[in-house]
């Protein structure tokens, strides 16, 4: 699809203008105070939006939607965790980092531990963060290459390209304020986005009515409280995998511990995080209510088989195009028929239409994952690598193809706002624990300049790197999880190691690193053998069991030393 001048005057004019003010505000860092902490000027809004820009990237606003649209609101559980994890962090975290004047989360563990310790943790933090920034421009990047037709190679480049100008220039308070001018352009967006649907439903569609048709094929069942494994997202799951996966997150991750290190004070970091925890479930809980009405969009208007372009025209100009043609006339016959058994519901809500609706739609997403099967098909048989998992295409499909002019232009404003906020605060975080944790700390003392001088340069290196990874991933099941999956095979054992330095204090450096490197191995072996269905462990749980194992371990070595000692005596 080719954009209309006004989308690209309303695209080009949001980005460079936050990109310019970022740049020109926080210009000449002369000390690395300034460079890395801000200045320590940052007020409690400006914390808490820019926590929340830096874990609100692109890939939430493609992909939350999408999930919505196919899997209902229960991915909402996942976040349930995350008050919890603000008010430890209030209490424990940030109190002890403001204290210590740290740069870096990890070089608190060199003081309770040793060098070793620091570097490792330092070294898993950088390992799963660059693999992370390079997501974060890949996603949007090859869903909009995809949709609008335009070069991945190039998007990659200039999302990343764009990022590494004001993340370079200005560092920590240059992430900090544009972070907080691209949240205002985001809420604005998907506000307007969920007005938007809402005014494309018929008449007489009220929005208690469409969130019962919502509910008659489940998608309203947000909350789970089965102790099943099958489930990936549960009640349980979210409060006790969500809550040790935001601990590791915001109390021990440098992308979110920097961000509140900026603050003016103890007082404005607590509120900063207090404000991200009281707004964050809510606004992911709209972001998905704005899939569920586009699901409730397409209950009224023609769908396709596949929300992405690129995945039908290539099965149409396949041997299989005949029977991809009538899997779209099936599934045009239901959506007739189904229209008047929504009729009768919107007049006279009964249970007979709710199970008819619930059943055309489930033979509609039978319709899907047989078109699904063809797509590979197709793309194995003639060596093309296409993405049949359409998740990802839905909300970015409803905005090019129903939104006035002009809003296509704001809503990949959104997009794009939202990638670069993201991965500013990687680089910003990788360049700063770079700098902190390993070469100053390994290479002696350092003046200022050449502090700040460094920072630049390694900001600069992982930009060049996340662009890289950028331009070699590949598309999981839904982007989403492909960032909470990297996050949870490493995130567990990292906080473990924090939590032993907080409450073990009988545990001592050479237990914890030999502890975490154990702990590491066995976390990707219990990921890759339930990838391979050998064993059932949702990825979120990683979070609680790497925990769990790096301080039991920890704790069984230290003892073990100790009663080799006492034997000695």
């Amino acid at each position: 699809m080719q954009l209309n001048w006004i989308d690209w005057i309303v695209l080009c004019i949001t980005l460079l203008a936050i990109v310019s003010y970022g740049t020109w505000q926080t210009r000449g860092s002369k000390n690395v105070k300034d460079y890395l902490r801000g200045g320590n000027k940052s007020k409690w809004w400006t914390i808490g939006l820019s926590v929340m820009a830096t874990q609100a990237s692109a890939i939430t606003f493609l992909s939350t939607p999408g999930q919505a649209f196919n899997d209902g609101m229960g991915f909402v559980q996942f976040y349930f965790g995350l008050p919890i994890a603000m008010v430890v962090i209030c209490m424990v975290f940030i109190p002890l980092y403001h204290r210590l004047k740290v740069y870096t989360a990890y070089e608190f563990l060199e003081s309770r531990f040793d060098l070793k310790t620091r570097t490792l943790t330092a070294i898993l933090f950088l390992i799963q963060r660059g693999l992370a920034a390079g997501i974060t421009i890949f996603a949007p990047a090859i869903i909009l290459s995809v949709v609008l037709g335009w070069d991945l190679l190039t998007l990659n480049i200039v999302i990343g390209c764009l990022v590494i100008i004001y993340t370079v220039s200005g560092g920590t308070r240059a992430v900090n304020v544009t972070q907080k001018h691209q949240m205002v352009v985001i809420f604005f967006g998907m506000l307007t986005a969920f007005f938007i649907i809402f005014s494309k439903l018929p008449e007489d569609i009220t929005f208690t009515k469409a969130l019962s048709i919502a509910g008659a094929s489940g998608k309203m069942e947000i909350l789970d409280f089965s102790f099943s494994l099958n489930n990936r997202y549960t009640f349980w799951s979210g409060i006790i995998g969500g809550t040790f996966l935001m601990l590791s997150y915001f109390g021990t991750d440098q992308s979110q511990v920097q961000r509140y290190l900026s603050g003016k004070s103890v007082k404005e970091m607590q509120l900063g995080l207090i404000f991200n925890g009281l707004l964050k479930v809510p606004m992911q809980f709209f972001i998905l209510l704005v899939g569920v009405m586009v699901f409730v969009f397409y209950q009224f208007n023609e769908a396709p088989v596949n929300f992405n372009p690129t995945a039908t025209e290539m099965v149409l100009n396949s041997d299989y195009a005949n029977d991809f043609k009538a899997l779209q006339q099936e599934q045009k016959s239901i959506f007739n028929d189904k229209q008047k058994i929504i009729n009768s519901f919107i007049n006279n809500t009964n249970d007979k239409a709710a199970q008819y609706i619930a059943f055309a739609n489930e033979a509609n997403d039978e319709i899907r994952n047989e078109a699904k099967l063809l797509i590979d098909k197709a793309a194995k048989e003639n060596n093309i690598k296409v993405e049949s998992n359409d998740k990802d295409y839905v909300f970015i499909h409803f905005i090019l193809n129903n939104l006035p002019r002009g809003l296509i232009g704001l809503l990949l404003a959104v997009i794009l706002s939202a990638a670069m906020s993201s991965t500013a605060s990687e680089l910003n975080a990788l360049g700063s624990t770079t700098t902190i944790d390993l070469y100053i700390r390994n290479s002696g003392e350092k003046t200022e300049k050449e502090k700040v001088k460094a920072s630049r340069w390694f900001t600069f290196i992982w930009g060049i790197l996340a662009i890289g990874v950028a331009c070699v991933a590949n598309l999981a099941e839904n982007l989403i999880q492909l960032v909470n999956i990297i996050g949870s095979i490493f995130y567990g054992n990292v906080l473990g190691i924090f939590l032993l330095a907080f409450f073990f204090k009988f545990v001592k450096g050479n237990a914890v690193f030999i502890s975490a490197l154990i702990t590491q191995v066995i976390i990707i072996a219990l990921y890759f053998l339930n990838e391979y269905e050998i064993i059932n462990l949702p990825f979120l749980w990683l979070n609680f069991v790497g925990c769990i194992i790096v301080i039991a371990i920890a704790c069984l070595l230290q003892l073990f030393n100790l009663n080799n000692k006492e034997l000695e005596r």
